[in-house]
């Protein structure tokens, strides 16, 4: 299945075949996007939403002299702007980091899916609630952390999504991403992301090279970062347990 990331290590095994099936059936195009490719822009008029097969995307917002801001990352399994369903514009932009693959979904079916799969928009609902969870993560990291803890968060964070979707073990997943898109993502510069990463990799904590992460002390990484991966509603978190038991 191409969509078989969605919802995994969080609550996929609570879709029933025939509601894995619906989405699966529901995309409507599967496109391969370069690295670094603007799909969305800011303002404009959206009438289909997008799953992240592979790769990583990222939303973003640019100041009046060109800076920019990571305001999240999407990693394979994620929805990058269903959230465009309802408010038929998005607030942000979103571009590629690396190559990625992507599947297309219409609104006029998702619509038809919300009319028709009532347990099934719960989900759907569920993924947009993860995506506000993960924002409030963000801005706690931004507005409390210092430059350190908020890369060891940014690193602690992306390891345990990616290690849900299977895309993560033994400490180290891929990052095709620069010193420059950990810096944005983390409000600091690239000056300071350089040094930050240089320390954390003398201390034995992580090295960031060559477009892979590798976490070398992950108790000391997540104490760093202060990272408590509730935000995340995993496999096993009360929430996730409530609704499968719901769907029974």
């Amino acid at each position: 299945m191409l969509t078989h990331r969605f919802l995994l290590g969080r609550a996929r095994d609570a879709l029933s075949e025939e509601e894995r099936q619906v989405i699966e059936n529901a995309v409507s195009s599967v496109r391969q996007i370069p690295p670094r490719t603007q799909i969305q822009r800011r303002g404009e008029l959206v009438t289909h939403s997008v799953m992240l097969l592979d790769g990583y995307m990222c939303r973003y917002l640019d100041d009046r002299e060109g800076y920019r801001q990571l305001v999240s990352l999407q990693v394979p399994g994620d929805f990058v702007d269903l959230h465009g369903f309802p408010m038929k514009r998005l607030d942000h932009d979103v571009a590629s980091l690396g190559p990625c693959t992507i599947a297309t979904f219409e609104h006029r079916t998702l619509a038809e899916i919300l009319e028709r799969y009532p347990r099934l928009t719960r989900w759907l609902w569920f993924s947009t609630l993860l995506d506000a969870a993960i924002h409030r993560e963000w801005i706690f990291r931004l507005g409390r952390l210092g430059a350190e803890g908020r890369v060891a968060h940014f690193f602690c964070e992306l390891y345990a999504r990616l290690e849900m979707v299977g895309l993560a073990r033994d400490g180290a997943f891929a990052l095709p991403a620069t010193q420059a898109d950990v810096a944005e993502a983390c409000g600091i510069t690239g000056v300071h992301a350089n040094r930050v990463l240089r320390l954390m990799r003398e201390r034995g904590f992580a090295t960031f090279r060559s477009g892979e992460v590798e976490i070398t002390d992950m108790p000391k990484l997540k104490a760093l970062g202060e990272f408590d991966p509730i935000y995340l509603y995993g496999q096993h978190s009360a929430w996730v347990a409530e609704m499968r038991e719901g769907n029974d």
